[in-house]
């Protein structure tokens, strides 16, 4: 019968507690797949008032001692990679989500792309959620990182390839739009790296041309007769 390992944490919220338990896993069994751990909420805890009353938030994390160990790396980590992969797993972690994180780098750039059974909570509606952790993980390789910048770039469950069609399909249609009434069309705002896959699908479209218009974060394409 194969051992269970079992760890007790706490934290003042439930995604901390569970980083602490997950760090303390890692510790005893190296190379853990995250994606077999379990966790069990004992207590959300309690933030009390003006301090007064504040219990932390218990969790147990689980997992079966005999084969739920990772396959090991194929190859060394650069520290870039290192330092995008763990703070992606931080971040899911903290979010109470199980995910293997694999992590590319290439000349360009930097991609970390998230594996686990469960990755709507790190999406988020519309990708908000991991929108906001791609900018936070190029803003802290911007800052960290002594070579040249690189983009860093976080998938999950093939989201990023799923939202490029959908905004290559919006480009099509705002241009025809566009075209139609003689008037420039305004798309919602987006991230630099969104708009590039616009300003990318109509170069070159017959009629039209493109345009970023307004201030980071509301930043966005305009589409307009050429």
């Amino acid at each position: 019968m194969s051992e269970e390992l079992r760890v007790e944490a706490e934290g003042e919220t439930v995604g901390e507690a569970k980083w602490a338990a997950l760090r303390e896993l890692e510790l005893r069994a190296p190379g853990l797949d995250r994606d077999t751990v379990r966790f069990e909420v004992l207590s959300e805890g309690e933030r009390g008032l003006l301090g007064v009353g504040f219990a932390p938030a218990r969790v147990v994390a689980s997992l079966d001692a005999d084969g739920t160990r990772a396959r090991a790396p194929e190859r060394d980590e650069s520290p870039l990679e290192q330092l995008v992969r763990e703070l992606v797993e931080h971040v899911a972690t903290a979010a109470g989500v199980a995910c293997r994180v694999e992590v590319v780098e290439d000349d360009e750039r930097v991609t970390a792309v998230c594996a686990g059974p469960d990755l709507g909570l790190l999406i988020g509606r519309h990708g908000q959620t991991i929108d906001a952790l791609q900018y936070l993980a190029n803003a802290i390789v911007a800052r960290q990182s002594d070579g040249p910048r690189k983009e860093v770039v976080v998938d999950a469950a093939g989201y990023r390839e799923r939202r490029r069609e959908v905004l290559e399909s919006l480009a099509v249609r705002s241009a025809e739009q566009a075209l139609a009434s003689g008037s420039p069309v305004e798309l919602e705002p987006m991230t630099a790296i969104e708009r590039k896959v616009v300003h990318l699908r109509l170069e070159g479209y017959p009629g039209v041309e493109t345009t970023s218009e307004g201030a980071e974060p509301n930043r966005y394409v305009v589409v307009l007769p050429s």
